[in-house]
């Protein structure tokens, strides 16, 4: 990386976090510290919340994404803007009526002590694993940049974003998402149009469209119903909704966001500036994954993307078996390059027949790509068994730094670390809040001064730091970063939404019959995930949420008939 890279990503990351403690140097009290003064406009609630979804997994593992298997990812987000609506209508005017800090505490004024609390520790388990993958990301683009070992740098990302956070506290995470959100937006719009300059001469952009469309990148929908099926309209529509109520809702990093409103107004219009403006973001750079992926088709990509794994195999004796694959896959990409030389000079034509011949050949060019690939993993693997051959995660970055021009190198991973900067401090922020209101201040240590809570919420939010950085340790373990949050989430995401929504519209159900009835379906749901972990069964991870709300109504409903909370009146109802 050249030095005007060094310095555009260094000034830009050092403009956000100076601005962040410069604008939050007056917080001196555990409210301050922990919710902000609650003046924030609609518009920085709304890019506030976007910033903290949008984490350098988004940027760096979701156009790897695209690349491999198109634009059927769009269909997660389907069900965002029907949840936001749900949220701003039903939900938001209850958390501001009650003055709160987390979703929580609206628990025990409904149901019971044990019920929020049982509640909180959900949500911390499943946000304390995803923010070790947060962190994880970017270290992944420090490491493959500077040759730096892994585990040490993602010590290095994990020490100054818990220094960023627990310096500023939850406005230094909301003032300064908005800058983090406007260079994250222009960074991948500049990704789009230097990409579509450097297609080769004579291909236009409706080309490379049109040559996406007939490789089948470009099918957005998909109406099959197959519950194995992770991706279709209707897993997007149901376990999407259900998975976004609950992450918006009932999620102390995203309730965090919006309760710094300077009303409740202004944050139902955050709430729905983010359902509006989210899903054009998400086909956005999905958008740049397929362009990454026309670009790859004239331009040679590496065999295998993931540099490091590589260099692993160099210097060995199966280095020679590694030029052989790599001359073979020489052969099959200037063949394929023929192929969709034609098959553009076929769209142009509107000339069918050639048009289908060139899909056939290119079907079988994949899979010829596919064999050599593989081929490629098994001698990385060979070399070192704990190796991670997926390499989805490694396609943009490659991109970036091996194409873009100097100085755009700089913007673009400045624009991965501070997506990367903002999600994970409003998750350790979050953490740290739901920490000290739900479990510490409640339970174990009251009646304590100010102060007292302010330093533990600081120190609350540098242990679950660590606790992140830990689980970051192991975050390779996953195939793709992008899902393995939405997974963890949908471990625990549908139970929790499932207390809300009986807490909203089932009355009659008390505090012993949704605290077991919660067990239960966490066990429930655990066990169905290993059992398709082990392919026993086959469940797309998505419809976990739906099956986690349902089932804590189902049991909720049955253990109030079967009168478990006999003669309790709810609390709050």
């Amino acid at each position: 990386m050249e030095i005007v890279d060094w310095i555009v990503m260094g000034g830009t990351l050092s403009f956000i976090v100076l601005y962040g403690i410069w604008k939050t140097r007056n917080v001196n009290s555990v409210r301050s510290y922990l919710m902000g003064d609650k003046d924030l406009p609609w518009w920085t609630i709304g890019l506030s919340i976007m910033a903290t979804q949008a984490s350098a997994i988004t940027f760096l593992s979701t156009p790897g994404q695209a690349y491999e298997e198109g634009m059927q990812f769009a269909q997660f987000y389907f069900g965002l803007p029907i949840a936001m609506v749900l949220l701003a209508i039903f939900v938001l005017p209850i958390y501001y009526k009650l003055n709160i800090y987390t979703a929580y505490e609206y628990l025990e004024s409904r149901f019971d002590l044990r019920t929020r609390s049982l509640t909180a520790v959900l949500f911390l388990l499943h946000r304390g694993l995803a923010a070790g993958i947060t962190i994880y990301a970017p270290a992944i683009i420090l490491s493959s940049i500077l040759g730096w070992p892994l585990r040490s740098t993602v010590f290095l990302i994990g020490f100054l974003v818990i220094f960023y956070t627990v310096a500023g506290g939850t406005k230094a995470v909301s003032v300064t998402q908005k800058q983090q959100m406007i260079i994250i937006l222009s960074g991948m719009i500049v990704a789009g149009v230097i990409l579509v300059l450097q297609f080769p001469e004579g291909v236009r952009f409706s080309d490379a469209v049109g040559v996406a469309g007939k490789m089948g990148k470009l099918k957005v929908v998909d109406f099959s119903f197959n519950l194995n099926n992770r991706y279709t309209f209707w897993s997007g529509m149901l376990g999407g909704t259900f998975l976004f109520l609950s992450y918006f809702g009932a999620d102390q990093s995203q309730v965090q966001r919006y309760l710094s409103g300077k009303s409740l107004t202004e944050s139902r219009l955050g709430l729905l500036f983010n359902g509006i403006l989210k899903v054009p973001m998400q086909f956005l750079v999905l958008f740049v994954g397929i362009l990454v992926f026309i670009f790859f088709q004239f331009q040679k990509p590496p065999v295998h993307f993931n540099q490091a794994n590589l260099d692993k195999v160099e210097g060995t004796v199966y280095e020679s078996g590694l030029q052989a694959l790599d001359a073979e896959y020489d052969v099959v990409f200037n063949q394929r390059q023929e192929v969709i030389t034609g098959m553009i000079g076929a769209i142009r034509n509107d000339d069918e027949a050639a048009i289908g011949n060139a899909q056939n050949q290119l079907t079988g060019l994949n899979e010829q790509e596919k064999k050599i690939r593989q081929e490629v993993d098994e001698l990385i693997l060979t070399v070192d068994p704990d190796a991670k051959t997926k390499d989805t995660d490694y396609v943009f970055l490659t991109f970036v730094m091996n194409y873009l021009p100097v100085g755009l190198v700089g913007l673009l991973l400045a624009v991965i670390f501070s997506a990367a900067m903002s999600s994970t401090s409003s998750e350790l922020n979050a953490l740290a809040t739901t920490t000290v209101i739900d479990i510490y201040r409640r339970s174990a240590v009251k009646d304590k001064t100010d102060k007292h809570y302010l330093n533990a919420s600081r120190g609350f939010t540098i242990l679950w730091g660590g606790i992140a950085l830990f689980f970051a340790l192991t975050a390779d373990l996953f195939e793709n970063l992008i899902q393995a949050v939405n997974i963890i989430g949908s471990l625990f995401y549908g139970a929790i939404l499932g207390v809300f929504v009986v807490a909203f519209f089932m009355k009659k159900v008390k505090g012993r019959a949704v605290f077991f009835a919660t067990l239960i379906t966490e066990a429930i749901i655990l066990g169905l995930f290993y059992l398709d972990h082990l392919k026993i069964i086959k469940l797309a991870y998505l419809w976990l949420n739906p099956i986690g709300c349902g089932l804590v109504m189902l049991f909720g409903f049955i253990l109030y008939r079967l009168g478990v909370d006999k003669g309790k009146e709810p609390h709050g109802a």
